[in-house]
């Protein structure tokens, strides 16, 4: 068969998934464009394809470690093996990766209970940080949280050009300070997302004033965007959930959290007790698919990174604010586009939704979401709940209406997203193609 009749056979599949002639020939010119740079992400992609083989390799991982541990789960040899590999691909001393971490605001909450103490400030020298973490804190009131136990927080704002305000950083820093928390990816907010080489400068800042402070980064959403992550360039403490991008959408839930050794176990006898650690924790017949989720990742970031890219670019060309634009680099798997009203927001995550293999007959409605402090709209046709690396687009109905695109687990279905997202506002007539 021919290439025409190839692409012949794809337009009419495009047709009977209800996307139009013009959708389709809108699009198609915008990827025709994008061929360099889809190059570009497939060479960091064959990148860390190897680093994640190197590191299984080197820790000698057999089908052995795939087998069920339950109850308290002593000797977990899969699990241990797997957290090995872990600190191996992130250059680290220690790996603390559980599926008893339900999310990565778990995560991030027992990496800062587990080393902060009654009297210890944080410092996010970044702006505020995600909303579900405000209640972990203590910003919005919270029972349980980190300051009904004494810990107190800070926070410097970026710049208005994104850059880091090193004056007011290093005012901030005191002798309370104990552990600065910076927070990579965007999170419903529109500035730029920081590279890791802007973060490894902001940890060199924060060392120059006081070199004990535990520099700790959220890494959600960025893992395998570049070829160094940012425990390469000095962060003591990762930590990132399973259900994102290193679980390669496989990964049924869990996270992660790696670094110094002392740093990370004190985050383990957070989540298990005191005395025991990383020495329990069952892994319940899970661990095939975190190893091979782990293996796929690079691959699946990839995809999804063309996705984001793509959906930039189309959106930019009719006029909307994106962030990031369609040719800056990326340094995560997002793509916020301000869409101005309520209304585009919630068609556009209709088509999401429609394009998912999953519940694509669900119709997404804003809703009052624990832990977010207005009605947020999510789009999620997942085969595992809630999971972000699989498409999947959410927004709070809040000025300036932005949403915030992410995953694929391939690149076609990120592309179709787009697509679908797209025809659903030329069906509203919210936006206009001509």
């Amino acid at each position: 068969m021919n290439n025409e009749s190839n692409k012949k056979k794809i337009m009419a599949m495009y047709q009977d998934l209800k996307i139009n002639k013009e959708v389709q020939e809108f699009c198609e010119e915008t990827v025709r464009s994008l061929e360099e740079r889809f190059d570009r992400i497939d060479e960091v992609a064959e990148y860390n394809q190897l680093k994640v083989l190197k590191a299984m390799q080197d820790n000698r991982v057999s089908d052995t470690h795939f087998a069920a541990t339950t109850g308290y789960g002593y000797n977990d040899l899969g699990r241990d093996t797997l957290e090995d590999v872990y600190a191996a691909v992130f250059h680290a001393e220690s790996a603390l990766v559980r599926p008893q971490l339900v999310s990565g605001t778990h995560a991030l909450t027992i990496a800062l209970s587990g080393n902060l103490r009654p009297g210890d400030e944080i410092l996010s020298p970044v702006g505020k940080p995600y909303d579900t973490l405000e209640g972990v804190i203590g910003i919005t009131e919270s029972r349980g949280s980190l300051k009904e136990y004494g810990i107190t927080y800070a926070q410097v704002d970026l710049l208005p050009n994104g850059g880091f305000d090193y004056d007011n950083i290093r005012k901030s820093i005191n002798e309370r300070t104990k552990l600065v928390t910076i927070q990579r990816s965007k999170g419903y907010q529109t500035r730029p997302t920081l590279s890791v080489e802007q973060i490894g400068e902001l940890i060199t800042f924060v060392k120059s004033i006081k070199p004990d402070a535990i520099c700790m980064v959220d890494n959600c959403y960025g893992e395998f965007v570049e070829t160094i992550e940012p425990t390469d360039v000095g962060a003591d403490l990762c930590v990132g959930s399973l259900i994102k991008n290193p679980g390669g959408g496989l990964a049924p839930t869990g996270g992660y959290i790696v670094g110094k050794e002392e740093y990370v176990d004190n985050a383990a006898f957070r989540l298990t007790a005191p005395g025991l650690g990383k020495e329990v924790g069952a892994t319940l017949g899970i661990n095939q698919t975190l190893y091979q989720g782990f293996f796929l990742a690079p691959t699946v970031v990839a995809g999804a990174l063309k996705g984001a890219i793509f959906a930039a670019n189309i959106y930019e060309k009719l006029g909307f604010h994106v962030i990031p634009n369609g040719t800056e680099e990326r340094y995560d798997i997002i793509q916020a586009v301000t869409l101005k009203t309520p209304e585009a927001i919630i068609e556009f995550c209709k088509g999401i939704q429609a394009a998912a293999p999953v519940d694509s007959y669900v119709t997404p409605e804003p809703w009052e979401m624990p832990g977010y402090h207005s009605e947020v709209i999510m789009a999620a046709g997942a085969f595992v709940q809630g999971s972000s690396i699989e498409l999947s687009a959410d927004a709070p109905i809040e000025p300036p209406y932005a949403v915030y695109f992410q995953g694929g687990l391939t690149w076609y279905h990120a592309k179709f997203g787009i697509m679908m997202s797209l025809q659903k506002l030329v069906e509203a007539g919210l936006v206009e193609l001509s």
